[in-house]
């Protein structure tokens, strides 16, 4: 199984040779730093949006317990019409994304995500390996270590929150407003996405659990449940979820409880189609943008520029110094190069958020000042073209300013 893995990922990185990684193959983690899974949580993470992110992990897990759970009936002997008939006549009816695991033709009104950007079946199954694998081995489906959950209470009303109460909400999905970017304050990064582990046969209250930890965590007002994690992420109107009336501590009772117990395997899957198309129109090509034609985080960029600054000052100084004492023999101003070489090395780092020596060694900035080594082949290859650019262009202008300054005749004051 090793080797075939091992086979897949050579295959996966001979057909990304010559282009840059898909956002598909980005979250089925096939993709390699600087453009994998992890380094796109940090990214979002500086942004203050990585809750985005964490939900779709979290709808995918959820749907992948769903499909194993429809899996582990249909092992057993029974047909899912035997056994949850009220979600065979849903799914008959409504089309669902498990139509081929539950014995129905699937609907292709309702697809699985990035189902349009995948060529193959092996891409399609690439996102549903990736959450199984996770939730077999009892780890968590975010690219951050998992930190323990807070119990959170039920919301069960029945109708949208009142006109009395209108919480504040994101205008957009990537809206900074009402948060803080981690960039400021490092402490307010997000929470792990819940798991829950495969120890045991899957049963409907474990569905129940997980499409209620989803809604509290991300549908629910923020500020309506007593938990510093639950932040309500932006959805469209036609989206949002109001209310859950269904508890993982008790079987349903009534008949609305029954019928509405059939929607919870496709319950999220509208807002996961939206939120993944947020991050595949918004934030994804911003993504590459900084980590597939730069190598630096904003603040690394920004300490450039300042340090930059001063040491042109420096330089300028020094020049104006030798030409206005005189200092001979005028050989000496070549020596101007040192402080002009860092000035406009870090000056032009910051504007291409490049910095070539990083990139002649192999490394990009995952966090301010901490590298990791460049593996995917065609980041490496653009990375370093334009490393051998910003190169030229301050050996030019070092070279220039320092002739410019060798040239002007001396003149003691």
């Amino acid at each position: 199984m090793d080797d075939e893995q091992m086979r897949q990922q050579e295959d996966w990185l001979n057909n990304r040779k010559n282009r840059l990684p898909s956002f598909t193959e980005v979250l089925s983690r096939r993709t390699r730093p600087p453009v994998d899974l992890f380094m796109f949580y940090l990214f979002l993470q500086r942004e203050g949006a990585e809750d985005i992110l964490d939900f779709w992990l979290d709808v995918q897990q959820h749907e992948n317990l769903c499909r194993a759970y429809f899996k582990d009936v249909r092992k057993s002997g029974r047909t899912i019409k035997e056994d949850w008939p009220q979600y065979w006549d849903y799914a008959r009816r409504r089309g669902s994304i498990y139509g081929t695991v539950v014995g129905l033709q699937p609907n292709p009104a309702k697809r699985s995500t990035a189902s349009g950007e995948m060529s193959n079946d092996q891409e399609k199954q690439a996102l549903t390996t990736a959450g199984d694998e996770s939730r077999a081995g009892g780890r968590s489906t975010s690219p951050r270590p998992r930190t323990p959950g807070v119990d959170k209470e039920r919301i069960a009303s029945a109708s949208p929150p009142t006109a009395g109460y209108d919480p504040p909400r994101s205008t957009t999905p990537f809206s900074l407003s009402g948060r803080t970017s981690t960039l400021f304050n490092p402490r307010g990064v997000s929470r792990a996405p819940t798991v829950i582990p495969r120890s045991s046969a899957i049963s409907r209250s474990d569905l129940i659990a997980s499409a209620e930890r989803i809604y509290l965590r991300y549908l629910s007002p923020a500020g309506t449940v007593g938990s510093p994690e639950n932040h309500e992420i932006y959805l469209p109107p036609a989206l949002r979820v109001h209310s859950f009336l269904l508890s993982s501590t008790q079987e349903p009772k009534t008949q609305s409880e029954v019928n509405m117990m059939a929607h919870i395997p496709d319950m999220f899957h509208a807002q996961k189609e939206y939120c993944f198309r947020a991050m595949e129109q918004d934030a994804f090509p911003r993504f590459l943008r900084a980590k597939a034609f730069g190598n630096l985080t904003p603040l690394s960029a920004l300490v450039r520029l300042v340090v930059g600054l001063i040491m042109l000052w420096i330089a300028l100084a020094s020049a104006f110094a030798l030409i206005f004492l005189d200092v001979q023999p005028k050989s000496k101003r070549f020596f101007l190069f040192i402080p002009f070489t860092f000035a406009i090395l870090f000056l032009i780092s910051h504007q291409y958020e490049l910095d070539p020596i990083l990139v002649f060694l192999g490394q990009s900035e995952s966090t301010p000042f901490r590298t990791l080594t460049m593996r995917e082949p065609y980041v490496k290859k653009l990375l370093l073209g334009r490393a051998i650019w910003v190169t030229t262009l301050a050996a030019i202008c070092v070279t220039a300013l320092t002739l410019v300054f060798w040239a002007v005749p001396g003149h003691r004051l």
